[in-house]
């Protein structure tokens, strides 16, 4: 069969020819219908984040996918449903994280993500996994399923948000994503379109005209050019937050975030960042932390309970907004155009097979 791998240092994909897996006992067989590209995958192939799996000489790419099951094999599952594969897995048998269904919770070390750190992806014309990590989404919204899990990434830094916030009445009015790629655009309408806050606004750095900041405004929010308004001046040129999404791997961004939060708010800091140092007053972000009760909270990856919740937010989102987020979808044919990063491109995704 055919997959999409990298080898390191490569710095591009390419395409292979691999043996198609047969499913082991508890596991399924899915035929994959398409695979989001998303920036993960492109700090994978430029040899930035990520590893091999265990003997071998490249990894197959990807992990937003959607499939249909071909062979169920004994599981609960049925031949011909839709899915969408979760990401970890337990490295060498199980450990508490994944026995208690927390596999987002789980340090270092003791976890694989399929597609990214230890275990091959989803980019290949088939794949095998344990039922228990396949989540069943209806045939209507399949051929948006690679969508579902950056969704599910904002589902559980919502709700750690939440949860930090738990303690008392806490209903946010505004809000500010940190970011303008695919993942803060599906994440600012959410806000919009599932959540309801009232106001909302997207920080980037992006010139008019752009299909981002389009997609921004007809979402009914405000653009923030970070050139012009620096993350901390938002309270003065705007409002102050009660909730900052950060999505950008700016690791200045993560303490300018306190600074950009109302009295009560809450950052939830996404980006993974490359080590910089840089000086910062510790003693004033403290001190806007204890007198103004402010959280950061740090989050990363989704268990299947948040791909549940994903699937349902997915089936909230506008049909347009979608259009105009995935600017193109590629057969294997074309496979390289889906890792393209020219100026116009928002999301894009490899297809496989008819959906």
């Amino acid at each position: 069969m055919k997959a999409i791998a990298v080898e390191p240092g490569a710095g591009e994909p390419v395409l292979v020819e691999t043996p198609r897996p047969d499913p082991a006992p508890g596991e399924a067989l899915v035929r994959t219908l398409r695979v989001g590209v998303d920036g993960t995958d492109h700090e994978v192939i430029a040899g930035h984040h990520g590893n091999l799996p265990d003997g071998a000489d490249r990894l197959v790419l990807g992990h937003e996918a959607v499939g249909v099951v071909e062979d169920a094999n004994g599981t609960d599952l049925e031949e011909g449903q839709y899915v969408v594969p979760t990401v970890r897995r337990a490295p060498n048998g199980g450990n508490e994280y994944f026995e208690r269904g927390e596999p987002d919770m789980a340090p270092e070390g003791k976890y694989v993500e399929r597609g990214i750190v230890g275990a091959h992806g989803f980019m290949a014309e088939y794949f095998t996994s344990p039922a228990e990590y396949l989540v069943p989404i209806p045939e209507r919204l399949a051929p948006l399923g690679f969508l579902v899990e950056p969704i599910s990434i904002t589902e559980k830094a919502l709700e750690h948000a939440v949860a930090s916030r738990s303690a008392f009445d806490w209903e946010p009015e505004s809000a500010v994503v940190l970011g303008n790629g695919s993942l803060g655009l599906i994440t600012l309408a959410m806000f919009e379109t599932v959540l309801d806050i009232d106001r909302t606004y997207c920080l980037g750095r992006r010139d008019r005209p752009h299909p981002t900041i389009d997609l921004i405004e007809a979402l009914g929010s405000t653009y923030i050019d970070s050139r012009e308004t620096p993350v901390p001046e938002i309270p003065d040129v705007h409002e102050p937050a009660d909730l900052v999404y950060e999505a950008t791997g700016h690791a200045k961004h993560a303490f300018e975030t306190v600074d950009a939060l109302a009295p009560n708010g809450v950052g939830v800091l996404l980006g993974v960042p490359e080590p910089w140092e840089f000086e910062v007053d510790g003693g004033r972000l403290h001190r806007e932390l204890v007198l103004h009760n402010k959280a950061l909270v740090g989050t990363v990856n989704s268990h299947r309970g948040h791909f549940e919740s994903a699937i349902d937010s997915l089936s909230q989102l506008p049909t347009w907004f979608t259009d105009d987020l995935v600017t193109g979808v590629y057969g294997l044919e074309e496979y390289q155009s889906a890792f393209d990063s020219d100026d116009d491109v928002v999301k894009t995704a490899v297809e496989f097979g008819g959906v």
